[in-house]
């Protein structure tokens, strides 16, 4: 029997990843390459074709494919192009959607990489059921995708959603968006390694992360070393957690979701970090939401992140035919 799928792609700074996968959400097959972001679009474009015509051999009367989902940073779904990304080195403006669809004559969907992600929770993931969440992707940075009444909010200009760059302290860290005191200068992988560093400098005890350089340190090597009872990585989460929960709850002011799913690097310390953002969220909470906001943690890995491209692709799909 034929099996129905849809192309989910996935671009990231460093790596690509593309896979096939059915409107249940299974993925039946995938594949992952460097972006080589530093190249020209034109390179990443013959390396896309080369590995997407691959995948498609080998399913080759097996599947009927009816079109493309795009995740990738700073894309803008009304424009269907990348705009200013600041990881990869392909101009002011790619034309994505355009370039992809004259390449391999399908539909393209095209979603920013969080939001992307937020719809693939809700296809396939923790949110599944749920009709208005918020999707934290807690990485390099800090990404985010908001569902209301089922559908992912966009804004005027398609730019919704960017809870990482909402103000922390306007007298803050500098964020590599250019402005000053941003969320993800806290909340995320590079945040939390910026306070380590900080709380290096300022206590005593032995850690070994002062082993590490900024560079060679991890979010993994801060988990691990709080699992251990590390005294420097334990306060570094609570911060975390703390600066976290507080924007949560102004959030929550402002959407009333249902939930938060937590997903990226930073999200793997389980309690270690969602036990300090539980507390200060419910902390900084309006009365009326008190005990009421759902905070999970993602089941979907790295690997499935072709996922919200392709659920992206379904609803697109489901909105405009029958298939």
């Amino acid at each position: 029997m034929v099996k129905e799928v849809v192309l989910g792609i996935d671009i990231g700074g460093s790596l690509t990843k593309v896979g096939l996968v059915t409107r249940e959400g299974n993925i039946l097959e995938k594949t992952v390459f460097k972006t080589n972001a530093q190249n020209p679009f034109p390179s990443f474009m013959e390396k896309l074709k080369l590995e997407v015509e691959t995948l498609l051999q080998q399913w080759e009367g097996e599947i009927k494919l009816f079109s493309i989902g795009i995740g990738a940073p700073n894309a803008n779904p009304y424009t269907g192009q990348i705009e200013n990304p600041p990881n990869l080195k392909w101009g002011k403006n790619t034309p994505i959607s355009k370039i992809i669809n004259q390449t391999f004559k399908l539909p393209v969907s095209l979603a920013n990489d969080a939001n992307a992600a937020a719809l693939g929770e809700m296809l396939f993931g923790a949110a599944k059921g749920m009709k208005n969440f918020v999707a934290l992707t807690l990485g390099t940075g800090l990404g985010s995708g908001i569902i209301i009444d089922g559908k992912l909010l966009i804004g005027e200009h398609g730019a919704a959603g960017e809870i990482g760059h909402v103000n922390v302290d306007p007298n803050g860290r500098m964020c590599n968006c250019g402005l000053q005191g941003c969320l993800e200068t806290y909340a995320s992988v590079t945040g939390i390694k910026r306070t380590v560093f900080e709380l290096m400098a300022d206590m005593c005890e032995n850690s070994p992360l002062r082993a590490l350089s900024f560079e060679d340190m991890t979010g993994t090597d801060i988990s691990d070393a709080a699992l251990k009872g590390d005294l420097i990585a334990l306060t570094a989460f609570k911060k975390t957690g703390e600066v976290l929960g507080n924007k949560m709850a102004d959030t929550v002011a402002h959407l009333d979701p249902e939930a938060f799913i937590l997903s990226g690097g930073l999200s793997k310390a389980g309690d270690i970090l969602l036990q300090p953002i539980k507390t200060h969220m419910e902390k900084y909470l309006f009365n009326a939401y008190k005990g009421k906001i759902k905070i999970l943690l993602s089941t979907a890995t790295s690997a499935d992140a072709v996922l919200g491209p392709a659920a992206l692709a379904w609803l697109e799909l489901g909105n405009t035919s029958n298939v």
